[in-house]
């Protein structure tokens, strides 16, 4: 074991890049000296701090790959000296029929000896919010949202009690909102309630901030949290009442190596989209990235970073593979969805490499699996979380890795100005 690593308070298993940076910003923000890892862990090898996060890409990867790495993470993360697991997955429950949330919490469960674990990936926000166990993504359900016409994940169902039990094979219960507002006693009393009626999992309402601080509250003792990153927010107040965590500030700005700055975006949610358009009429440089070109080897990614070190270095360059949903299906149809989705994966990983061998210290990138991809494909291992551009996403400096500050952006977060404002909090 490493110096330092029983000092660790908290362990966090993420399914993906971005949302363990997410979730790595929300415990770094309250105070929790975080950090991120990508992938397990070999042991001996956890860095000091009061929270590790472990970054997986086991979000849409087959159920049996899932969960073993997740389990392997979990491992690593009590060796360490966890106190507590979180399982944390995207707050708009990014999931297909089959798992992979529900095998993977079943996995943990078992292992960790958790007879009830909590269901909540509400992140109000970002307009994501739990009502009598219905997820929203701002004004209208999850399945009238953007996320129904996921390429990956497409989300039909807005009730996370019938998702859950889905994936899990097992009743799950709920705690409504009234009982969120009567505070962590009357959470506590309602777990417990499910738990003698033989409820593994408990969808939790949460519409606020508060609600989110009272479930924290009442699941000190849970050896097993399940949720997105939302639920952390609560969690460093409670080692902080057990006497094991100090007071301390968040970082407000990150020193970053002198060099050139770039995005790379494989989203195709509205939001990035937005944010790309935004970025178009700023004047940055942008080049589209086609995946029947990637495929038919008129574009490849020696070609796209020739193009991006081409670029005047007085603004960022973009470079985008972000299309709205009609245009998508229609590669993914004559690709397949999965060759559509790993040709561009692919080119991104060995487009990041370039570019980091090219000077670039400053990249920003926007979309889940293209995140898992360009830090695979910059072998970086580590990252210290640094301040928040946008809620749930922060700037890191990578530690193992290459000298440089990289942002995972989630592809439904940020602002439309997004792109524009990020780099004013480097330094």
């Amino acid at each position: 074991m490493a110096e330092g690593e029983d000092r660790m308070l908290l362990g966090v298993i993420a399914d993906d890049m971005t949302g363990a940076t997410d979730v790595a910003l929300m415990l770094n923000r309250a105070g929790m000296r975080t950090v991120q890892v990508i992938g397990v862990p070999p042991a001996g090898t956890l860095p000091e701090a009061d929270a590790v996060v472990v970054a997986l890409k086991s979000r849409t990867n087959p159920v049996a790959e899932a969960v073993a790495d997740s389990l392997a993470a979990c491992e690593a993360l009590l060796k360490g000296g966890a106190r507590q697991i979180l399982f944390k997955y995207c707050s708009t429950f990014d999931s297909t029929a089959e798992g992979n949330i529900g095998p993977v919490a079943n996995a943990l469960a078992e292992r960790l000896g958790a007879k009830l674990a909590i269901v909540c990936p509400a992140f109000p926000a970002n307009g994501r919010s739990i009502y009598q166990g219905y997820l929203f993504v701002g004004a209208v359900p999850l399945h009238e949202s953007s996320m129904k016409d996921h390429p990956l994940t497409p989300m039909r169902d807005s009730n996370l009690m019938r998702l859950m039990a889905a994936q899990a094979k097992t009743e799950v219960g709920l705690v409504d909102y009234v009982t969120v507002l009567a505070g962590p006693s009357a959470v506590k009393a309602r777990l417990a309630k499910l738990q003698t009626d033989g409820v593994r999992y408990a969808v939790t309402d949460a519409l606020t901030n508060e609600d989110l601080m009272t479930l924290g509250h009442a699941v000190s003792e849970h050896v097993l949290l399940t949720g997105g990153s939302g639920i952390a927010m609560g969690l460093p107040q409670n080692f902080r009442r057990a006497g094991l965590l100090p007071e301390r500030p968040g970082p407000q700005e990150l020193k970053a190596p002198a060099g050139r700055a770039g995005i790379i975006s494989g989203s195709c949610s509205t939001a990035t989209r937005g944010q790309i358009e935004a970025a178009l009429e700023a004047g940055y440089p942008a080049l589209k990235v086609d995946p029947l070109a990637l495929a038919d080897g008129s574009q490849d990614a020696t070609g796209l970073a020739a193009w991006a070190l081409a670029q005047p270095q007085d603004k960022p360059f973009l470079v985008y593979s972000s299309d709205d949903p009609a245009e998508v299906a229609a590669v993914q149809d004559k690709l397949g969805r999965d060759k559509a989705g790993g040709i561009v994966e692919h080119a991104f990983a060995e487009l990041a490499r370039r570019l980091s061998e090219g000077g670039v210290t400053r990249l920003l990138v926007a979309g889940g699996e293209t995140s898992g991809a360009t830090v695979l494909g910059l072998g970086i291992r580590t990252l210290e979380i640094g301040p928040e551009i946008d809620p749930g996403v922060p700037w890191t400096r990578v530690v193992d890795g290459p000298d440089m500050v990289v942002a995972l952006k989630s592809g439904n977060f940020g602002t439309p100005d997004f792109f524009l404002k990020a780099w004013k909090l480097l330094r």
